[in-house]
């Protein structure tokens, strides 16, 4: 039983903390409800914790079960907790009752005198709050004793409104408890569950990888304690989860979700484990498979927070956790008759095909042909991961005397879990093809298998690399296979665009002597990404070359075909309107193959268009669209939390975009992913400039500098991080070092023909010219690099350059001009759908050490205000250099920068000013 609180701020938890604090305030009573799990106690904990801040009294208690069978359990542990100060002013009668009540003195046989005791509680909580405000917090109330709900119930009723409560209580227990407690109409506050960002972050806190939050959020419905268990168990996994496998409900998992489970009686949990093993379980589906009161036993299960009915009857289990304990803690005998029964009452051939296989475990070759005929058609219809379980089945129920039809039956399944990213399928099924006497064909395609299975998390892998490329000795398409494999790992984990392109001009020559010309056309399209990141002109034409090459619909992923490709040239080179066009072509036909990572990578391609573009909340559609594909599908995280930290940093929030590019940054670590790692970066590094966080900008952006140099990336417009860090560079006073970056890059720039890229280095250039005091030549340059951007038809890249315009012209203290160009960047904002981005041009304040403020306002950067500061306190020009590393001459022209922008010409100016800031 616990008589403290935990001041830790528990996650996604703010507004309800704050929601019951101004609730108590004002009524001096509430409840807090919620499923078992979902975090009453770390709310209730974090309020008391508040009301403590405040210096109030607080009476934490929090009994467990067995409490529940012990006569006054609670109102011990409370007479417990109170200071011996506030008995002193009890009468000896109630003295005596305490004292017989904590059993530190003898009672008579008819016991203690409860009217006595009665009334020192109230007077005891009386005393406390005669002196601070009195909060008591009863957690667990679902657990209370009665003979302590009569005493509380009494006391409270006779007490000040100094005294507040706060009773949390788990969902099912209803509501008696609370009410009798808090007396009738008191605010009522359900805790809801995490959604996916907010178990991301809990991860994090918790030290657990956050790579598949979005797969825990869904086998935990957001419950907090399932998804730390979740969490465990993946931290403690033998071997590496990937994103689509399915989650392991063991140990601490599988006991937490029984505890929920534990809340249906015998009939409904019988209902509910048909629902679990049934592919789309609804009402009608129940009743057919001989569940006549589906309805009721479901209306149960949903009161218990167990599972959600819709109007149509679909039914979808709260946790995704649940059924798989239902099925695992269900014997075979009940499972078995669980799938015969929905057999006959299911109404696709697919899945009664599928429950007829499960419901027996006997081989059966006529069975297995039909499973195999469904998985067939499963393959058709782009359901991958269904076509891959069906045929893992058709497998094991395949006779021992056919060991031909098993094997290809197994290989199937295994490029069915590669297509699908279904790592875990794809391993099962190629352990089982190596297993046995297969050729070598079929060993390469099943290792070629797990290794697409693995998105983008190849690093790992080096051993199964290793064992194709021998079993595919001697034959040229096969070694090609694996070739052009490794050429994508080494850009994607290596981060080596040289050997990238080495190994897929390798693979390319292997195809054309084996005669496949769609992994030809797959080869010259590394090289000429590859060649493009590294600057060759030759790109083009390789690109070129490839496209001229026949190929199917989608040849290894579409992701990976040329025509993909010179979407993305298209982007590169800001022919937007071409990217766009040619996108939306083949958002069509990547849908209907139902690959989730070419649909992804669609989506984000038109999603980092539309932002280009000027079409933020598209954008925005595209990106979220991005990321719910990415949890359904199970892809890896990092490329969905980096266009997403793009899209809020352009169209919706700073601080939703800085939390989706650090857990963009720590997915893409935890994989080895160092493309996206470094696109997560810049994503992060942008919001930190944007909004006044200079110090760590520069830092952020000198770890994608260093990225992309150690990757051997040339081409700037691949990744456009140059600009922002020049930006930085000058906001922290090293405009030296800026200058440097912006010359060595514009060379590269101008000799590729990268108008965009240049006019983005511009655009710093003139902050630079207009730190160093030349404010003519910085506003002549922006107004020019504006007029560009706009040619470009880039509005968002317009609206940067007025906001700097804006800035440069506040500097030089012209008023009318400063205005007019902060108007303008608000309209070029607005009409992007630049939400952000407007609400810095027209509403916020001026932020500390940000160049973005309302009205261009004048602000320091770090290093100005270190200086600033010194000075205002009374240091000289040499001290002040003393104390900052500097030179004499490097102060003075600090300082006189500094006048300049707080408008200021004395040193008892400066401090004034300082003060007023």
């Amino acid at each position: 039983m616990a008589a403290t609180a935990n001041a830790d701020a528990p996650v996604g938890r703010g507004e309800l903390i704050a929601l019951l604090d101004r609730a108590l305030g004002a009524d001096g009573r509430a409840v807090l409800t919620g499923t078992a799990g979902v975090g009453k106690s770390a709310v209730a904990t974090a309020v008391a914790a508040l009301a403590e801040s405040r210096g109030d009294s607080v009476l934490l208690l929090a009994p467990e079960e067995a409490d529940r069978r012990i006569p006054g359990a609670c109102a011990a542990a409370l007479l417990a907790s109170v200071p011996r100060t506030a008995l002193d002013s009890l009468s000896g009668p109630q003295r005596l009752a305490i004292a017989m009540f904590r059993r530190e003195t003898d009672a008579p046989d008819d016991g203690w005198d409860r009217i006595a005791l009665r009334l020192a509680i109230v007077e005891v909580l009386r005393a406390l709050a005669a002196v601070d405000p009195v909060l008591l917090v009863v957690d667990n109330a679902q657990w209370l004793d009665g003979e302590s709900v009569d005493l509380l119930r009494f006391a409270l009723r006779l007490t000040p409104p100094q005294v507040r409560i706060l009773v949390a209580e788990s969902v099912q227990g209803g509501a008696p408890l609370a009410e009798a407690l808090c007396g009738p109409g008191a605010r009522t506050v359900l805790v809801p569950p995490l959604d996916a960002d907010e178990v991301a972050e809990l991860l994090v806190r918790h030290s657990l990888p956050s790579r598949l939050a979005g797969r825990i959020h869904r086998a935990s419905g957001g419950n907090p304690r399932l998804a730390l268990a979740l969490g465990r168990s993946l931290a403690e996994a033998r071997e590496p989860v990937h994103h689509a496998d399915t989650l392991p409900v063991s140990g601490q998992a599988r006991e937490v979700a029984r505890r929920l489970l534990a809340e249906a009686s015998a009939p409904v949990h019988g209902t509910l484990l048909l629902a679990a093993l049934a592919a789309r379980p609804t009402t009608a589906l129940l009743r057919r498979a001989g569940r006549p009161a589906a309805e009721a036993e479901l209306a149960a299960a949903e009161e218990a927070g167990l599972v959600t009915v819709e109007e149509d009857g679909a039914v979808a289990f709260t946790a995704g956790a649940l059924p798989t304990v239902l099925a695992a803690d269900a014997g075979w005998t009940d499972r078995a008759a669980g799938h015969a029964a929905l057999a006959d009452a299911v109404d696709d051939p697919v899945e009664a095909v599928r429950h007829r296989a499960l419901a027996v475990d006997t081989p059966d070759e006529e069975l297995a042909a039909e499973v195999a005929d469904a998985a067939a058609a499963c393959r058709r219809r782009g359901k991958r991961a269904l076509a891959a379980e069906l045929g893992l089945l058709a497998a094991e129920r395949t006779p021992l005397d056919r060991p031909a039809a098993e094997l290809a039956r197994l290989v199937d399944a295994a490029e069915d879990g590669g297509c699908a990213g279904r790592a875990d399928l794809a391993r099962r099924a190629a352990r089982a093809v190596l297993a046995r006497d297969a050729s070598p064909a079929d060993r390469v395609r099943a290792r070629l298998a797990v290794i697409d299975s693995a998105g983008q998390a190849l690093a790992d892998l080096d051993e199964t690399f290793a064992h194709a490329m021998a079993d595919a000795a001697g034959d040229p398409a096969l070694l090609a296979l694996v070739q052009l494999r490794v050429a994508w790992k080494l850009n994607l984990c290596d981060g080596d665009p040289v050997r990238s392109c080495a190994a897929a001009a390798e693979a390319g020559a292997l195809a054309a002597v084996g005669g496949d010309h769609v992994a030809e056309a797959m080869a010259l399209t590394v090289r000429a990404r590859m060649g493009r990141i590294l600057g060759d002109p030759a790109a083009e034409g390789i690109l070129a070359e490839a496209l001229a090459l026949p190929a199917p619909e989608v040849p290894l992923g579409m992701r990976n075909a040329p025509q993909y490709l010179a979407v993305r040239h298209a982007l590169f080179d800001d022919r937007l309107a071409d990217a766009r066009a040619q996108l939306l072509v083949l958002l069509p036909a990547v849908e209907r193959t139902g690959s989730a990572e070419d649909v992804f990578e669609v989506l984000r391609s038109l999603a980092e268009v539309e932002l280009r573009g000027g079409r933020c909340a598209a954008a925005l559609a595209h990106a979220r669209r991005s990321v719910e594909l990415t949890i359904e599908a199970g892809l890896s995280p990092g490329p969905a939390w980096y266009i997403a930290a793009m899209a809020e940093a352009m169209g919706g929030s700073f601080v939703r975009a800085a939390g989706y590019a650090r857990r963009g940054v720590q997915a893409s670590e935890e994989e080895h992913d160092q493309v996206f790692l470094s696109r997560s970066l810049y994503a992060l590094g942008l919001v930190e400039l944007v909004t006044g966080e200079t110090t760590k900008a520069v830092a952020t952006l000198r770890r994608v500098a260093d990225s992309e140099a150690a990757q051997q990336v040339v081409d700037p417009s691949v990744l456009r991080w140059h600009g922002e860090l020049a930006e930085a560079l000058v906001a922290a006073d090293a405009p030296d070092e800026a200058v440097a970056l912006i010359d060595g890059v514009r060379e590269v720039a101008v000799g590729l023909g990268r108008s965009g890229v240049v006019a983005a280095l511009d655009r710093a250039y003139a902050l630079g010219l207009a730190a160093g005091g030349d404010a003519g030549a910085a506003v002549r340059l922006l107004e020019d690099t504006s007029a560009r951007f706009a040619e470009l038809d880039l509005p968002v890249e317009r609206g940067r350059t007025l906001l700097a315009l804006a800035r440069v012209e506040r500097r030089r203290r012209r008023r009318a001009p400063a205005r007019t160009a902060l108007q303008s960047a608000a309209e070029v904002f607005t009409q992007a759908g630049a939400r952000p981005w407007a609400e810095l041009a027209c509403e916020s304040p001026a932020r500390p050490d940000s160049g973005y403020g309302r009205e261009g306002a004048p602000v320091l950067t770090e290093a100005e205000m270190r200086l600033a500061v010194l000075v205002g306190e009374g240091a000289s020009n040499q001290e002040a250099a003393a104390k900052l590393f500097l030179s004499v001459k490097t102060v003075e022209a600090r300082l006189t920068r500094i006048y300049q922008k707080l408008d200021v010409r004395s040193r008892a100016q400066l401090a004034t000013a300082l003060r007023g800031r």
